[in-house]
Order: structure tokens, then sequence, then C-alpha cells
């Protein structure tokens, strides 16, 4: 019986690493839009890690062959776990359960104030 090698990874592993990218993605997009998130944690840490990697002039230049496109995916992956972490962890935790099925939508906010049904009718 052939054994793997312990640097190889297999098709589901690899699987498990993009699935589990996608879902972090999805967390950070639902925790961007989630009003219980403070505004200054939506605008700061994105725009540092947008500027970093946009910015022509990084610590590691892209030209340097893998090691110049690595501290540009360090740093988006830094960003997403500061992010993550400095979210409410309720908020966090409530959205990870939607996410894998295993929470209930949270109700819709009610509007303030009192609310009045009734019917009505024109008359001409």
């Amino acid at each position: 019986m052939a054994q793997q090698s312990p640097n190889t990874t297999t098709p589901q592993a690899r699987l498990g690493l993009l699935a589990e990218a996608a879902r972090t993605a999805r967390l950070i997009w639902r925790l961007l839009n989630d009003q219980r998130v403070a505004t200054a944690t939506k605008l700061i840490i994105p725009a540092v890690v947008g500027v970093y990697v946009l910015w022509p002039i990084d610590l590691l230049p892209d030209v340097i062959p893998v090691l110049g496109q690595l501290d540009d995916l360090a740093l988006l992956l830094l960003g997403a776990n500061l992010f993550i972490q400095f979210c409410p962890p309720e908020v966090v935790r409530e959205h990870r359960d939607e996410l894998a099925g295993r929470g209930t939508a949270r109700p819709p906010t009610q509007p303030e104030g009192e609310v009045v049904d009734g019917e009505y009718r024109v008359v001409k």
C-alpha cells in the first residue's frame, strides 16, 4: 500500500481549504452589512488592507515570484482575522450558525412607535 508524503495535500484537503475560505468571505460580507458591527471596525481594517494591497510599494515587491504575492495574501488573511475578532462575538457566532444552517434568522426589527393596522376604501 502506497503512503502519501506528509508534504502533499489531498484534493479533499484542498477543497476543504477553498470551502473554508468561501465561508470566511461570506461571514465577512455578512458582518460588513450588519448594523450591530461598529462603523469604525467596518471602515478601518478593510481600508488599511485595501490600501496596502493596491499600493504600488510593498514590503516585498510583487516582481519577486511567489514572495511578492505571499505578503499580500498574508495581509489579507491577517486583516480578515482581525476584522472578525473586532466584531462582537455574539454577532459573529450568530452569523456562523446561520451560515452552517444551525441558526434561525433573527427577527426583523420593529419600527419605532406604534403600528396601526386597518382597512380602507376609496369613496368617490
